[in-house]
């Protein structure tokens, strides 16, 4: 194939379609073909493994190649490619005419099927998004979700579920995300009612993405709650609905459950998705502050995260010292980062817990301290700081946060004495979690274990069925054997 592009190149060096495009429109056709075999075969795993080798491809896409593919895919005259062929930018018309000449050589006028013309409106698609032509784009997706509406194959829902997300894509781009969020109800209830599992899983992401993009956190929780679950399908999906849970579970108070489903979005996330595992850590690292933990230095060092995790990081070691003064300055320093990370309101809760965590750190030094103190400490900044040092620490004596007494006559705080832990049961709550997260990893990874389709299914030969028989009649016979010798 190397040999066929230098031969072209050296008869037509003028030709800009012979000079890179043979390669990607052989591996375009190879995709194509792949289709078809996974379309007539009824096997969605040969659509999966197309759709992964085009965004491979994505990259190398032109308009010239782009236009021979669908002269090769589909029927030069049909609606499908006119419609197609007009999102095009119009290229020299001398490659056009090549392109033309090429691909009506190597495939005859035929009626396409579903699968590949929807292929055909997925690579448009991409092409345009990456080409920043938002509005063709907006065109090209409502054209592709129309036309897939009539359409109801299983083979097809793996490329329909990409187009739902480049649907949503190219509206949340122009800044239109509101006017498709109808759409994408009726989508997901036809998804439903086809039991296309994919399509029900990326149209439930993509719509409680448009109700958070609008902050609206309770209609988010009422479509979540009541939409149908089962099993996820791809991890993609289920990391990000993992991650939308969580966002949910923070705005609702509810910590413990959206540190859990946080973390959990963090691990399960693919590598390459680097925006996406920083954004996860970002909410975990405020839901943990507010839960009263304090997160663990490896995390603001991982790889590609160390700059996006500075403020948060800064953030951390105030909370950690329960420095008031500090914590207030590293707020208003990174408040355009906070706001634009949707995290600015979160942080604002915070305020409470930096001062908690100083208030514990006193309680630990000091076995008896004045309210005045206590209040100079934590730089409280009120008209009258004692009164609030007295309702602070009475407070957090009564949520358990510190162990002391509080001698209202003398204005005192007194520290009680600091406890064995191991004589608690906190060793063995820390236990039993580390034990359940390792037995939900084990059931998770037998869960995705994949089998041969029909492998239990095998029809047994004549000649193992023969020896199956004679051993067990063998094994019968020595089992009656050994009755008749005990006997």
């Amino acid at each position: 194939m190397t040999q066929d592009v230098e031969m072209k190149e050296q008869q037509a060096p003028s030709n800009s379609l012979s000079s890179f495009s043979p390669s990607t429109l052989q591996h375009l056709k190879e995709i194509a073909s792949l289709i078809e075999t996974g379309a007539y075969a009824r096997e969605v795993r040969r659509i999966v493994r197309a759709v992964r080798l085009t965004m491979a491809l994505r990259r190398k896409l032109k308009a010239s190649v782009l236009s021979a593919f669908l002269n090769f895919a589909l029927p030069p005259g049909s609606e499908a490619h006119n419609k197609l062929s007009s999102y095009l930018p119009k290229e020299d018309e001398h490659d056009m005419e090549v392109d033309t000449a090429t691909s009506s050589l190597q495939a005859p006028a035929k009626h396409p099927l579903p699968e590949l013309e929807i292929y055909c409106y997925l690579l448009v698609l991409i092409f345009l998004i990456d080409q920043k032509k938002y509005n063709e784009a907006k065109a090209c997706s409502s054209a592709s979700i129309a036309r897939l509406k009539n359409v109801n194959r299983r083979t097809v829902d793996v490329l329909a579920a990409r187009l739902y997300f480049y649907y949503s894509l190219s509206y949340e781009l122009t800044g239109d995300l509101a006017e498709i969020r109808g759409n994408l109800l009726a989508l997901h209830r036809i998804a439903t009612l086809r039991h296309d599992e994919l399509g029900q899983e990326t149209l439930l992401n993509l719509l409680l993405r448009n109700y958070l993009h609008y902050n609206l956190y309770d209609q988010a929780e009422k479509l979540r709650s009541k939409a149908p679950r089962f099993e996820a399908h791809s991890n993609q999906q289920f990391c990000r609905y993992l991650f939308y849970l969580g966002k949910i579970r923070t705005i609702q108070l509810e910590y413990t459950d959206a540190k859990e489903a946080l973390l959990q979005a963090a691990r399960k996330a693919p590598v390459a998705a680097l925006g996406f595992r920083v954004q996860c850590n970002k909410w975990a690292i405020i839901v943990r502050l507010l839960l009263g933990e304090i997160p663990e230095r490896t995390i603001f060092m991982q790889k590609g995260m160390e700059k996006a995790l500075r403020p948060y990081f800064e953030l951390t070691n105030a909370v950690r010292i329960g420095d008031l003064e500090l914590f207030r300055s590293v707020a208003e320093k990174f408040s355009s980062t906070f706001s634009s990370d949707q995290t600015h309101n979160l942080i604002v809760r915070l305020r409470h817990n930096v001062i908690r965590t100083g208030l514990r750190n006193i309680s630990i030094s000091y076995s008896r301290i004045s309210l005045a103190d206590v209040a100079k400490k934590l730089r409280l900044d009120s008209a009258n700081p004692i009164a609030d040092a007295e309702s602070i620490v009475a407070k957090a004596i009564r949520d358990g946060a510190i162990d002391a007494i509080l001698d209202h006559a003398n204005g005192w705080m007194l520290s009680k004495e600091t406890g064995d832990i191991y004589s608690t049961n906190e060793p063995q709550a820390a236990f039993n979690s580390r034990i359940v997260f390792c037995l939900n990893m084990h059931n998770e990874a037998v869960r995705a274990l994949r089998f041969p389709p029909n492998s239990h299914k095998e029809k047994e030969s004549a000649e193992k069925r023969r020896e199956r028989q004679q051993q067990e009649q063998e094994l019968a016979k020595h089992i009656a054997e050994e009755d008749d010798d005990e006997f």
